[in-house]
């Protein structure tokens, strides 16, 4: 298709699974009824970001894909006739887990599903002591309106996951986000670390020629006095880096863009960078270090 439209969902996250679940199906259907034909979740919507400590009984969080969740979700890709993002904590195997993005094709079956490979390990960001390292390598999927990639949040700083994914294909980058401040940094570092996170995925778009779409969620989590304080600012670019759409701080909303494969054909004809890489000269990335 030339033109087709994405929806991303921020949204804030509470202790009730259910609820989460329920919210978040009720905001898809509404962005299927809004036009949007490809629909993105933010990370880890099912619960409030559980990383912020280490819990053996948080695993008890996880779930079985195909599962609940992409049943409840499947029913309304098939209903409405969308393709559907979900970034689940995945139970693959007792003791064995994954931070997993799914892709829901329009007949509600799974199309595929994208296991997070890069997995950081900061204060109230723990994510080694719950996630397996991806193993399905990274993908793009195909949809009827076009080709997508499926990466999760810390994957989003990796120059490298972007430009794999785009090379596979990929039309637009997909990152379902959990990212926010700790409160006691915010005054200090939070607008450089803001303005860090939204400079490297925009470079990702036009260092690849493609759409990007970062899916935030929002609120506050954890202690009052601690935990996470989540920035939102879900934002949808081009591949030019414009942005397209973009939410607040603290609302819940969600964000819709066309996507355009002309103009996208245009932009990679007038900055030819996929064209010009010295592919020649690239074997030491695979190094560590080279000192």
């Amino acid at each position: 298709m030339e033109k087709y439209t994405i929806g991303c969902v921020q949204m804030s996250c509470s202790t009730d699974v259910k609820a989460n679940l329920d919210k978040a199906c009720d905001r898809v259907l509404d962005a299927a009824k809004n036009g949007a034909q490809i629909i993105c979740l933010p990370e880890l919507f099912r619960s409030q970001y559980f990383c912020q400590s280490e819990n053996a009984e948080t695993f008890d969080l996880a779930e079985a894909i195909p599962g609940p969740s992409t049943e409840a979700l499947g029913k309304i890709a098939r209903e409405q006739k969308v393709t559907v993002l979900a970034s689940l904590f995945e139970r693959r195997a007792p003791g064995l887990y994954h931070n997993t993005l799914v892709v829901i094709g329009p007949d509600g079956e799974i199309v595929g599903k994208y296991r997070k490979m890069h997995i950081p390990d900061d204060p109230l960001f723990y994510e080694k002591y719950y996630f397996t390292p991806g193993d399905l390598d990274f993908q793009a999927f195909e949809t009827p309106q076009a080709k997508i990639g499926t990466l999760v949040c810390w994957d989003q700083w990796y120059p490298e996951a972007a430009r794999i994914t785009a090379m596979k294909g990929a039309e637009v980058l997909f990152y379902p986000t959990a990212i926010g401040w700790h409160p006691g940094e915010k005054e200090e570092f939070g607008v450089r670390q803001h303005d860090a996170w939204r400079t490297i995925q925009r470079a990702h778009a036009i260092a690849n020629g493609v759409y990007v779409a970062a899916v935030n969620r929002t609120g506050h989590e954890g202690a009052k006095d601690g935990g996470i304080e989540f920035w939102g600012r879900s934002f949808i670019a081009d591949p030019f880096g414009a942005i397209l759409a973009e939410a607040g701080t603290d609302t819940e909303e969600t964000l819709y863009a066309e996507c355009n494969t002309r103009w996208q054909e245009e932009v990679r004809r007038n900055w030819p960078f996929l064209r010009d890489r010295r592919i020649d000269a690239y074997a030491p990335i695979t190094s560590r270090m080279l000192i």
